[in-house]
């Protein structure tokens, strides 16, 4: 017997050369299209003052400098701002995978009453637009005094809707053996989630940990409201202010924003692989 992997290889061999050809040449136009503005901004960033206003730009830098990557991490603030998104980003991803474990591992293998009709509707709260909760949560955080701190950033993104539907759906293709198997040897809820579960649907977890991260990462609106001191605010306000400052050229934008770019390349190539996995394992599977 095959494998599903492998009788889809079959299949990719047994299609016809010219839909073949066609279907790499869509993929690889879209690739283009999508990483062009990339590399025009590193072109930029690296260009020394005389090619600046060159017309038309260069396509490749013929001579290169870090210049504009040393002012705006030394006049830019991109340091005090990079390790910001870090810090919330890191702790509103531990956040999302926390809570979405706990209440899939609920809806899924726990007897909770009304249990479809509440997992529809936290998957229906996940529908409703931010900006329609945007200030609620405001004056939620500013009577709570959290003006200007990492709690107002990090607190109410520590769930996702959209995660626990991910991983209910992921934690449906745990094996039952194992939970009575686990269970038998006497472990509870949290040692069955720990030691079972968690390890089985691993893939599905990596996912929601790299989109919760990216998430994070680009957030604008909230951090511009809940900020006011230039030593909280993230990286997306610190390029916006970066802007508008006296520093506003185009080399050290676009090297603010290729630094901004690296982690999240980073990220997508490490996990690209766990990614895919997990959100076909997730979506897939009803």
């Amino acid at each position: 017997m095959t494998s599903p992997r492998e009788e889809g290889r079959r299949r990719r061999r047994r299609a016809p050369l010219p839909g073949r050809v066609a279907r790499y040449a869509l993929l690889i136009t879209m690739s283009l299209i999508v990483l062009l503005p990339i590399y025009l901004s590193v072109v930029t960033a690296l260009l020394p003052p005389k090619y600046r206003l060159a017309y038309p730009p260069p396509l490749y830098p013929k001579e290169a400098t870090l210049d504009a990557f040393r002012l705006a991490i030394r006049r830019g603030s991109m340091l005090r701002y990079f390790v910001n998104s870090t810090v919330v980003s890191i702790a509103i991803t531990a956040g999302q995978v926390a809570t979405a474990c706990l209440a899939a591992y609920a809806f899924t293998f726990m007897n909770v009453p009304y249990r479809r009709t509440l997992l529809w509707f936290i998957v229906g709260s996940g529908v409703v637009p931010s900006e329609a909760i945007i200030v609620g949560n405001f004056r939620t955080v500013a009577r709570l005094h959290w003006i200007d701190s990492y709690p107002a950033l990090i607190v109410p993104f520590l769930a996702s809707s959209i995660g626990v539907l991910l991983l209910t759906r992921a934690f449906r293709n745990v094996p039952r053996d194992l939970i009575a198997a686990a269970q038998v040897d006497g472990c509870g809820h949290l040692r069955t989630l720990r030691h079972v579960v968690v390890p089985v649907a691993r893939p599905a977890i990596g996912a929601l940990a790299v989109v919760a991260f990216i998430g994070a990462w680009g957030q604008y609106l909230w951090p511009l409201l809940v900020t006011n001191r230039p030593d909280r605010r993230t990286l997306p306000i610190g390029l916006r202010s970066l802007a508008g400052g006296e520093l506003s050229s185009f080399t050290v934008l676009s090297a603010a924003a290729v630094l901004t770019m690296i982690p999240l390349a980073i990220l997508l190539i490490v996990f690209q692989k766990q990614l895919v996995r997990g959100l076909t394992a997730g979506l897939a599977d009803h």
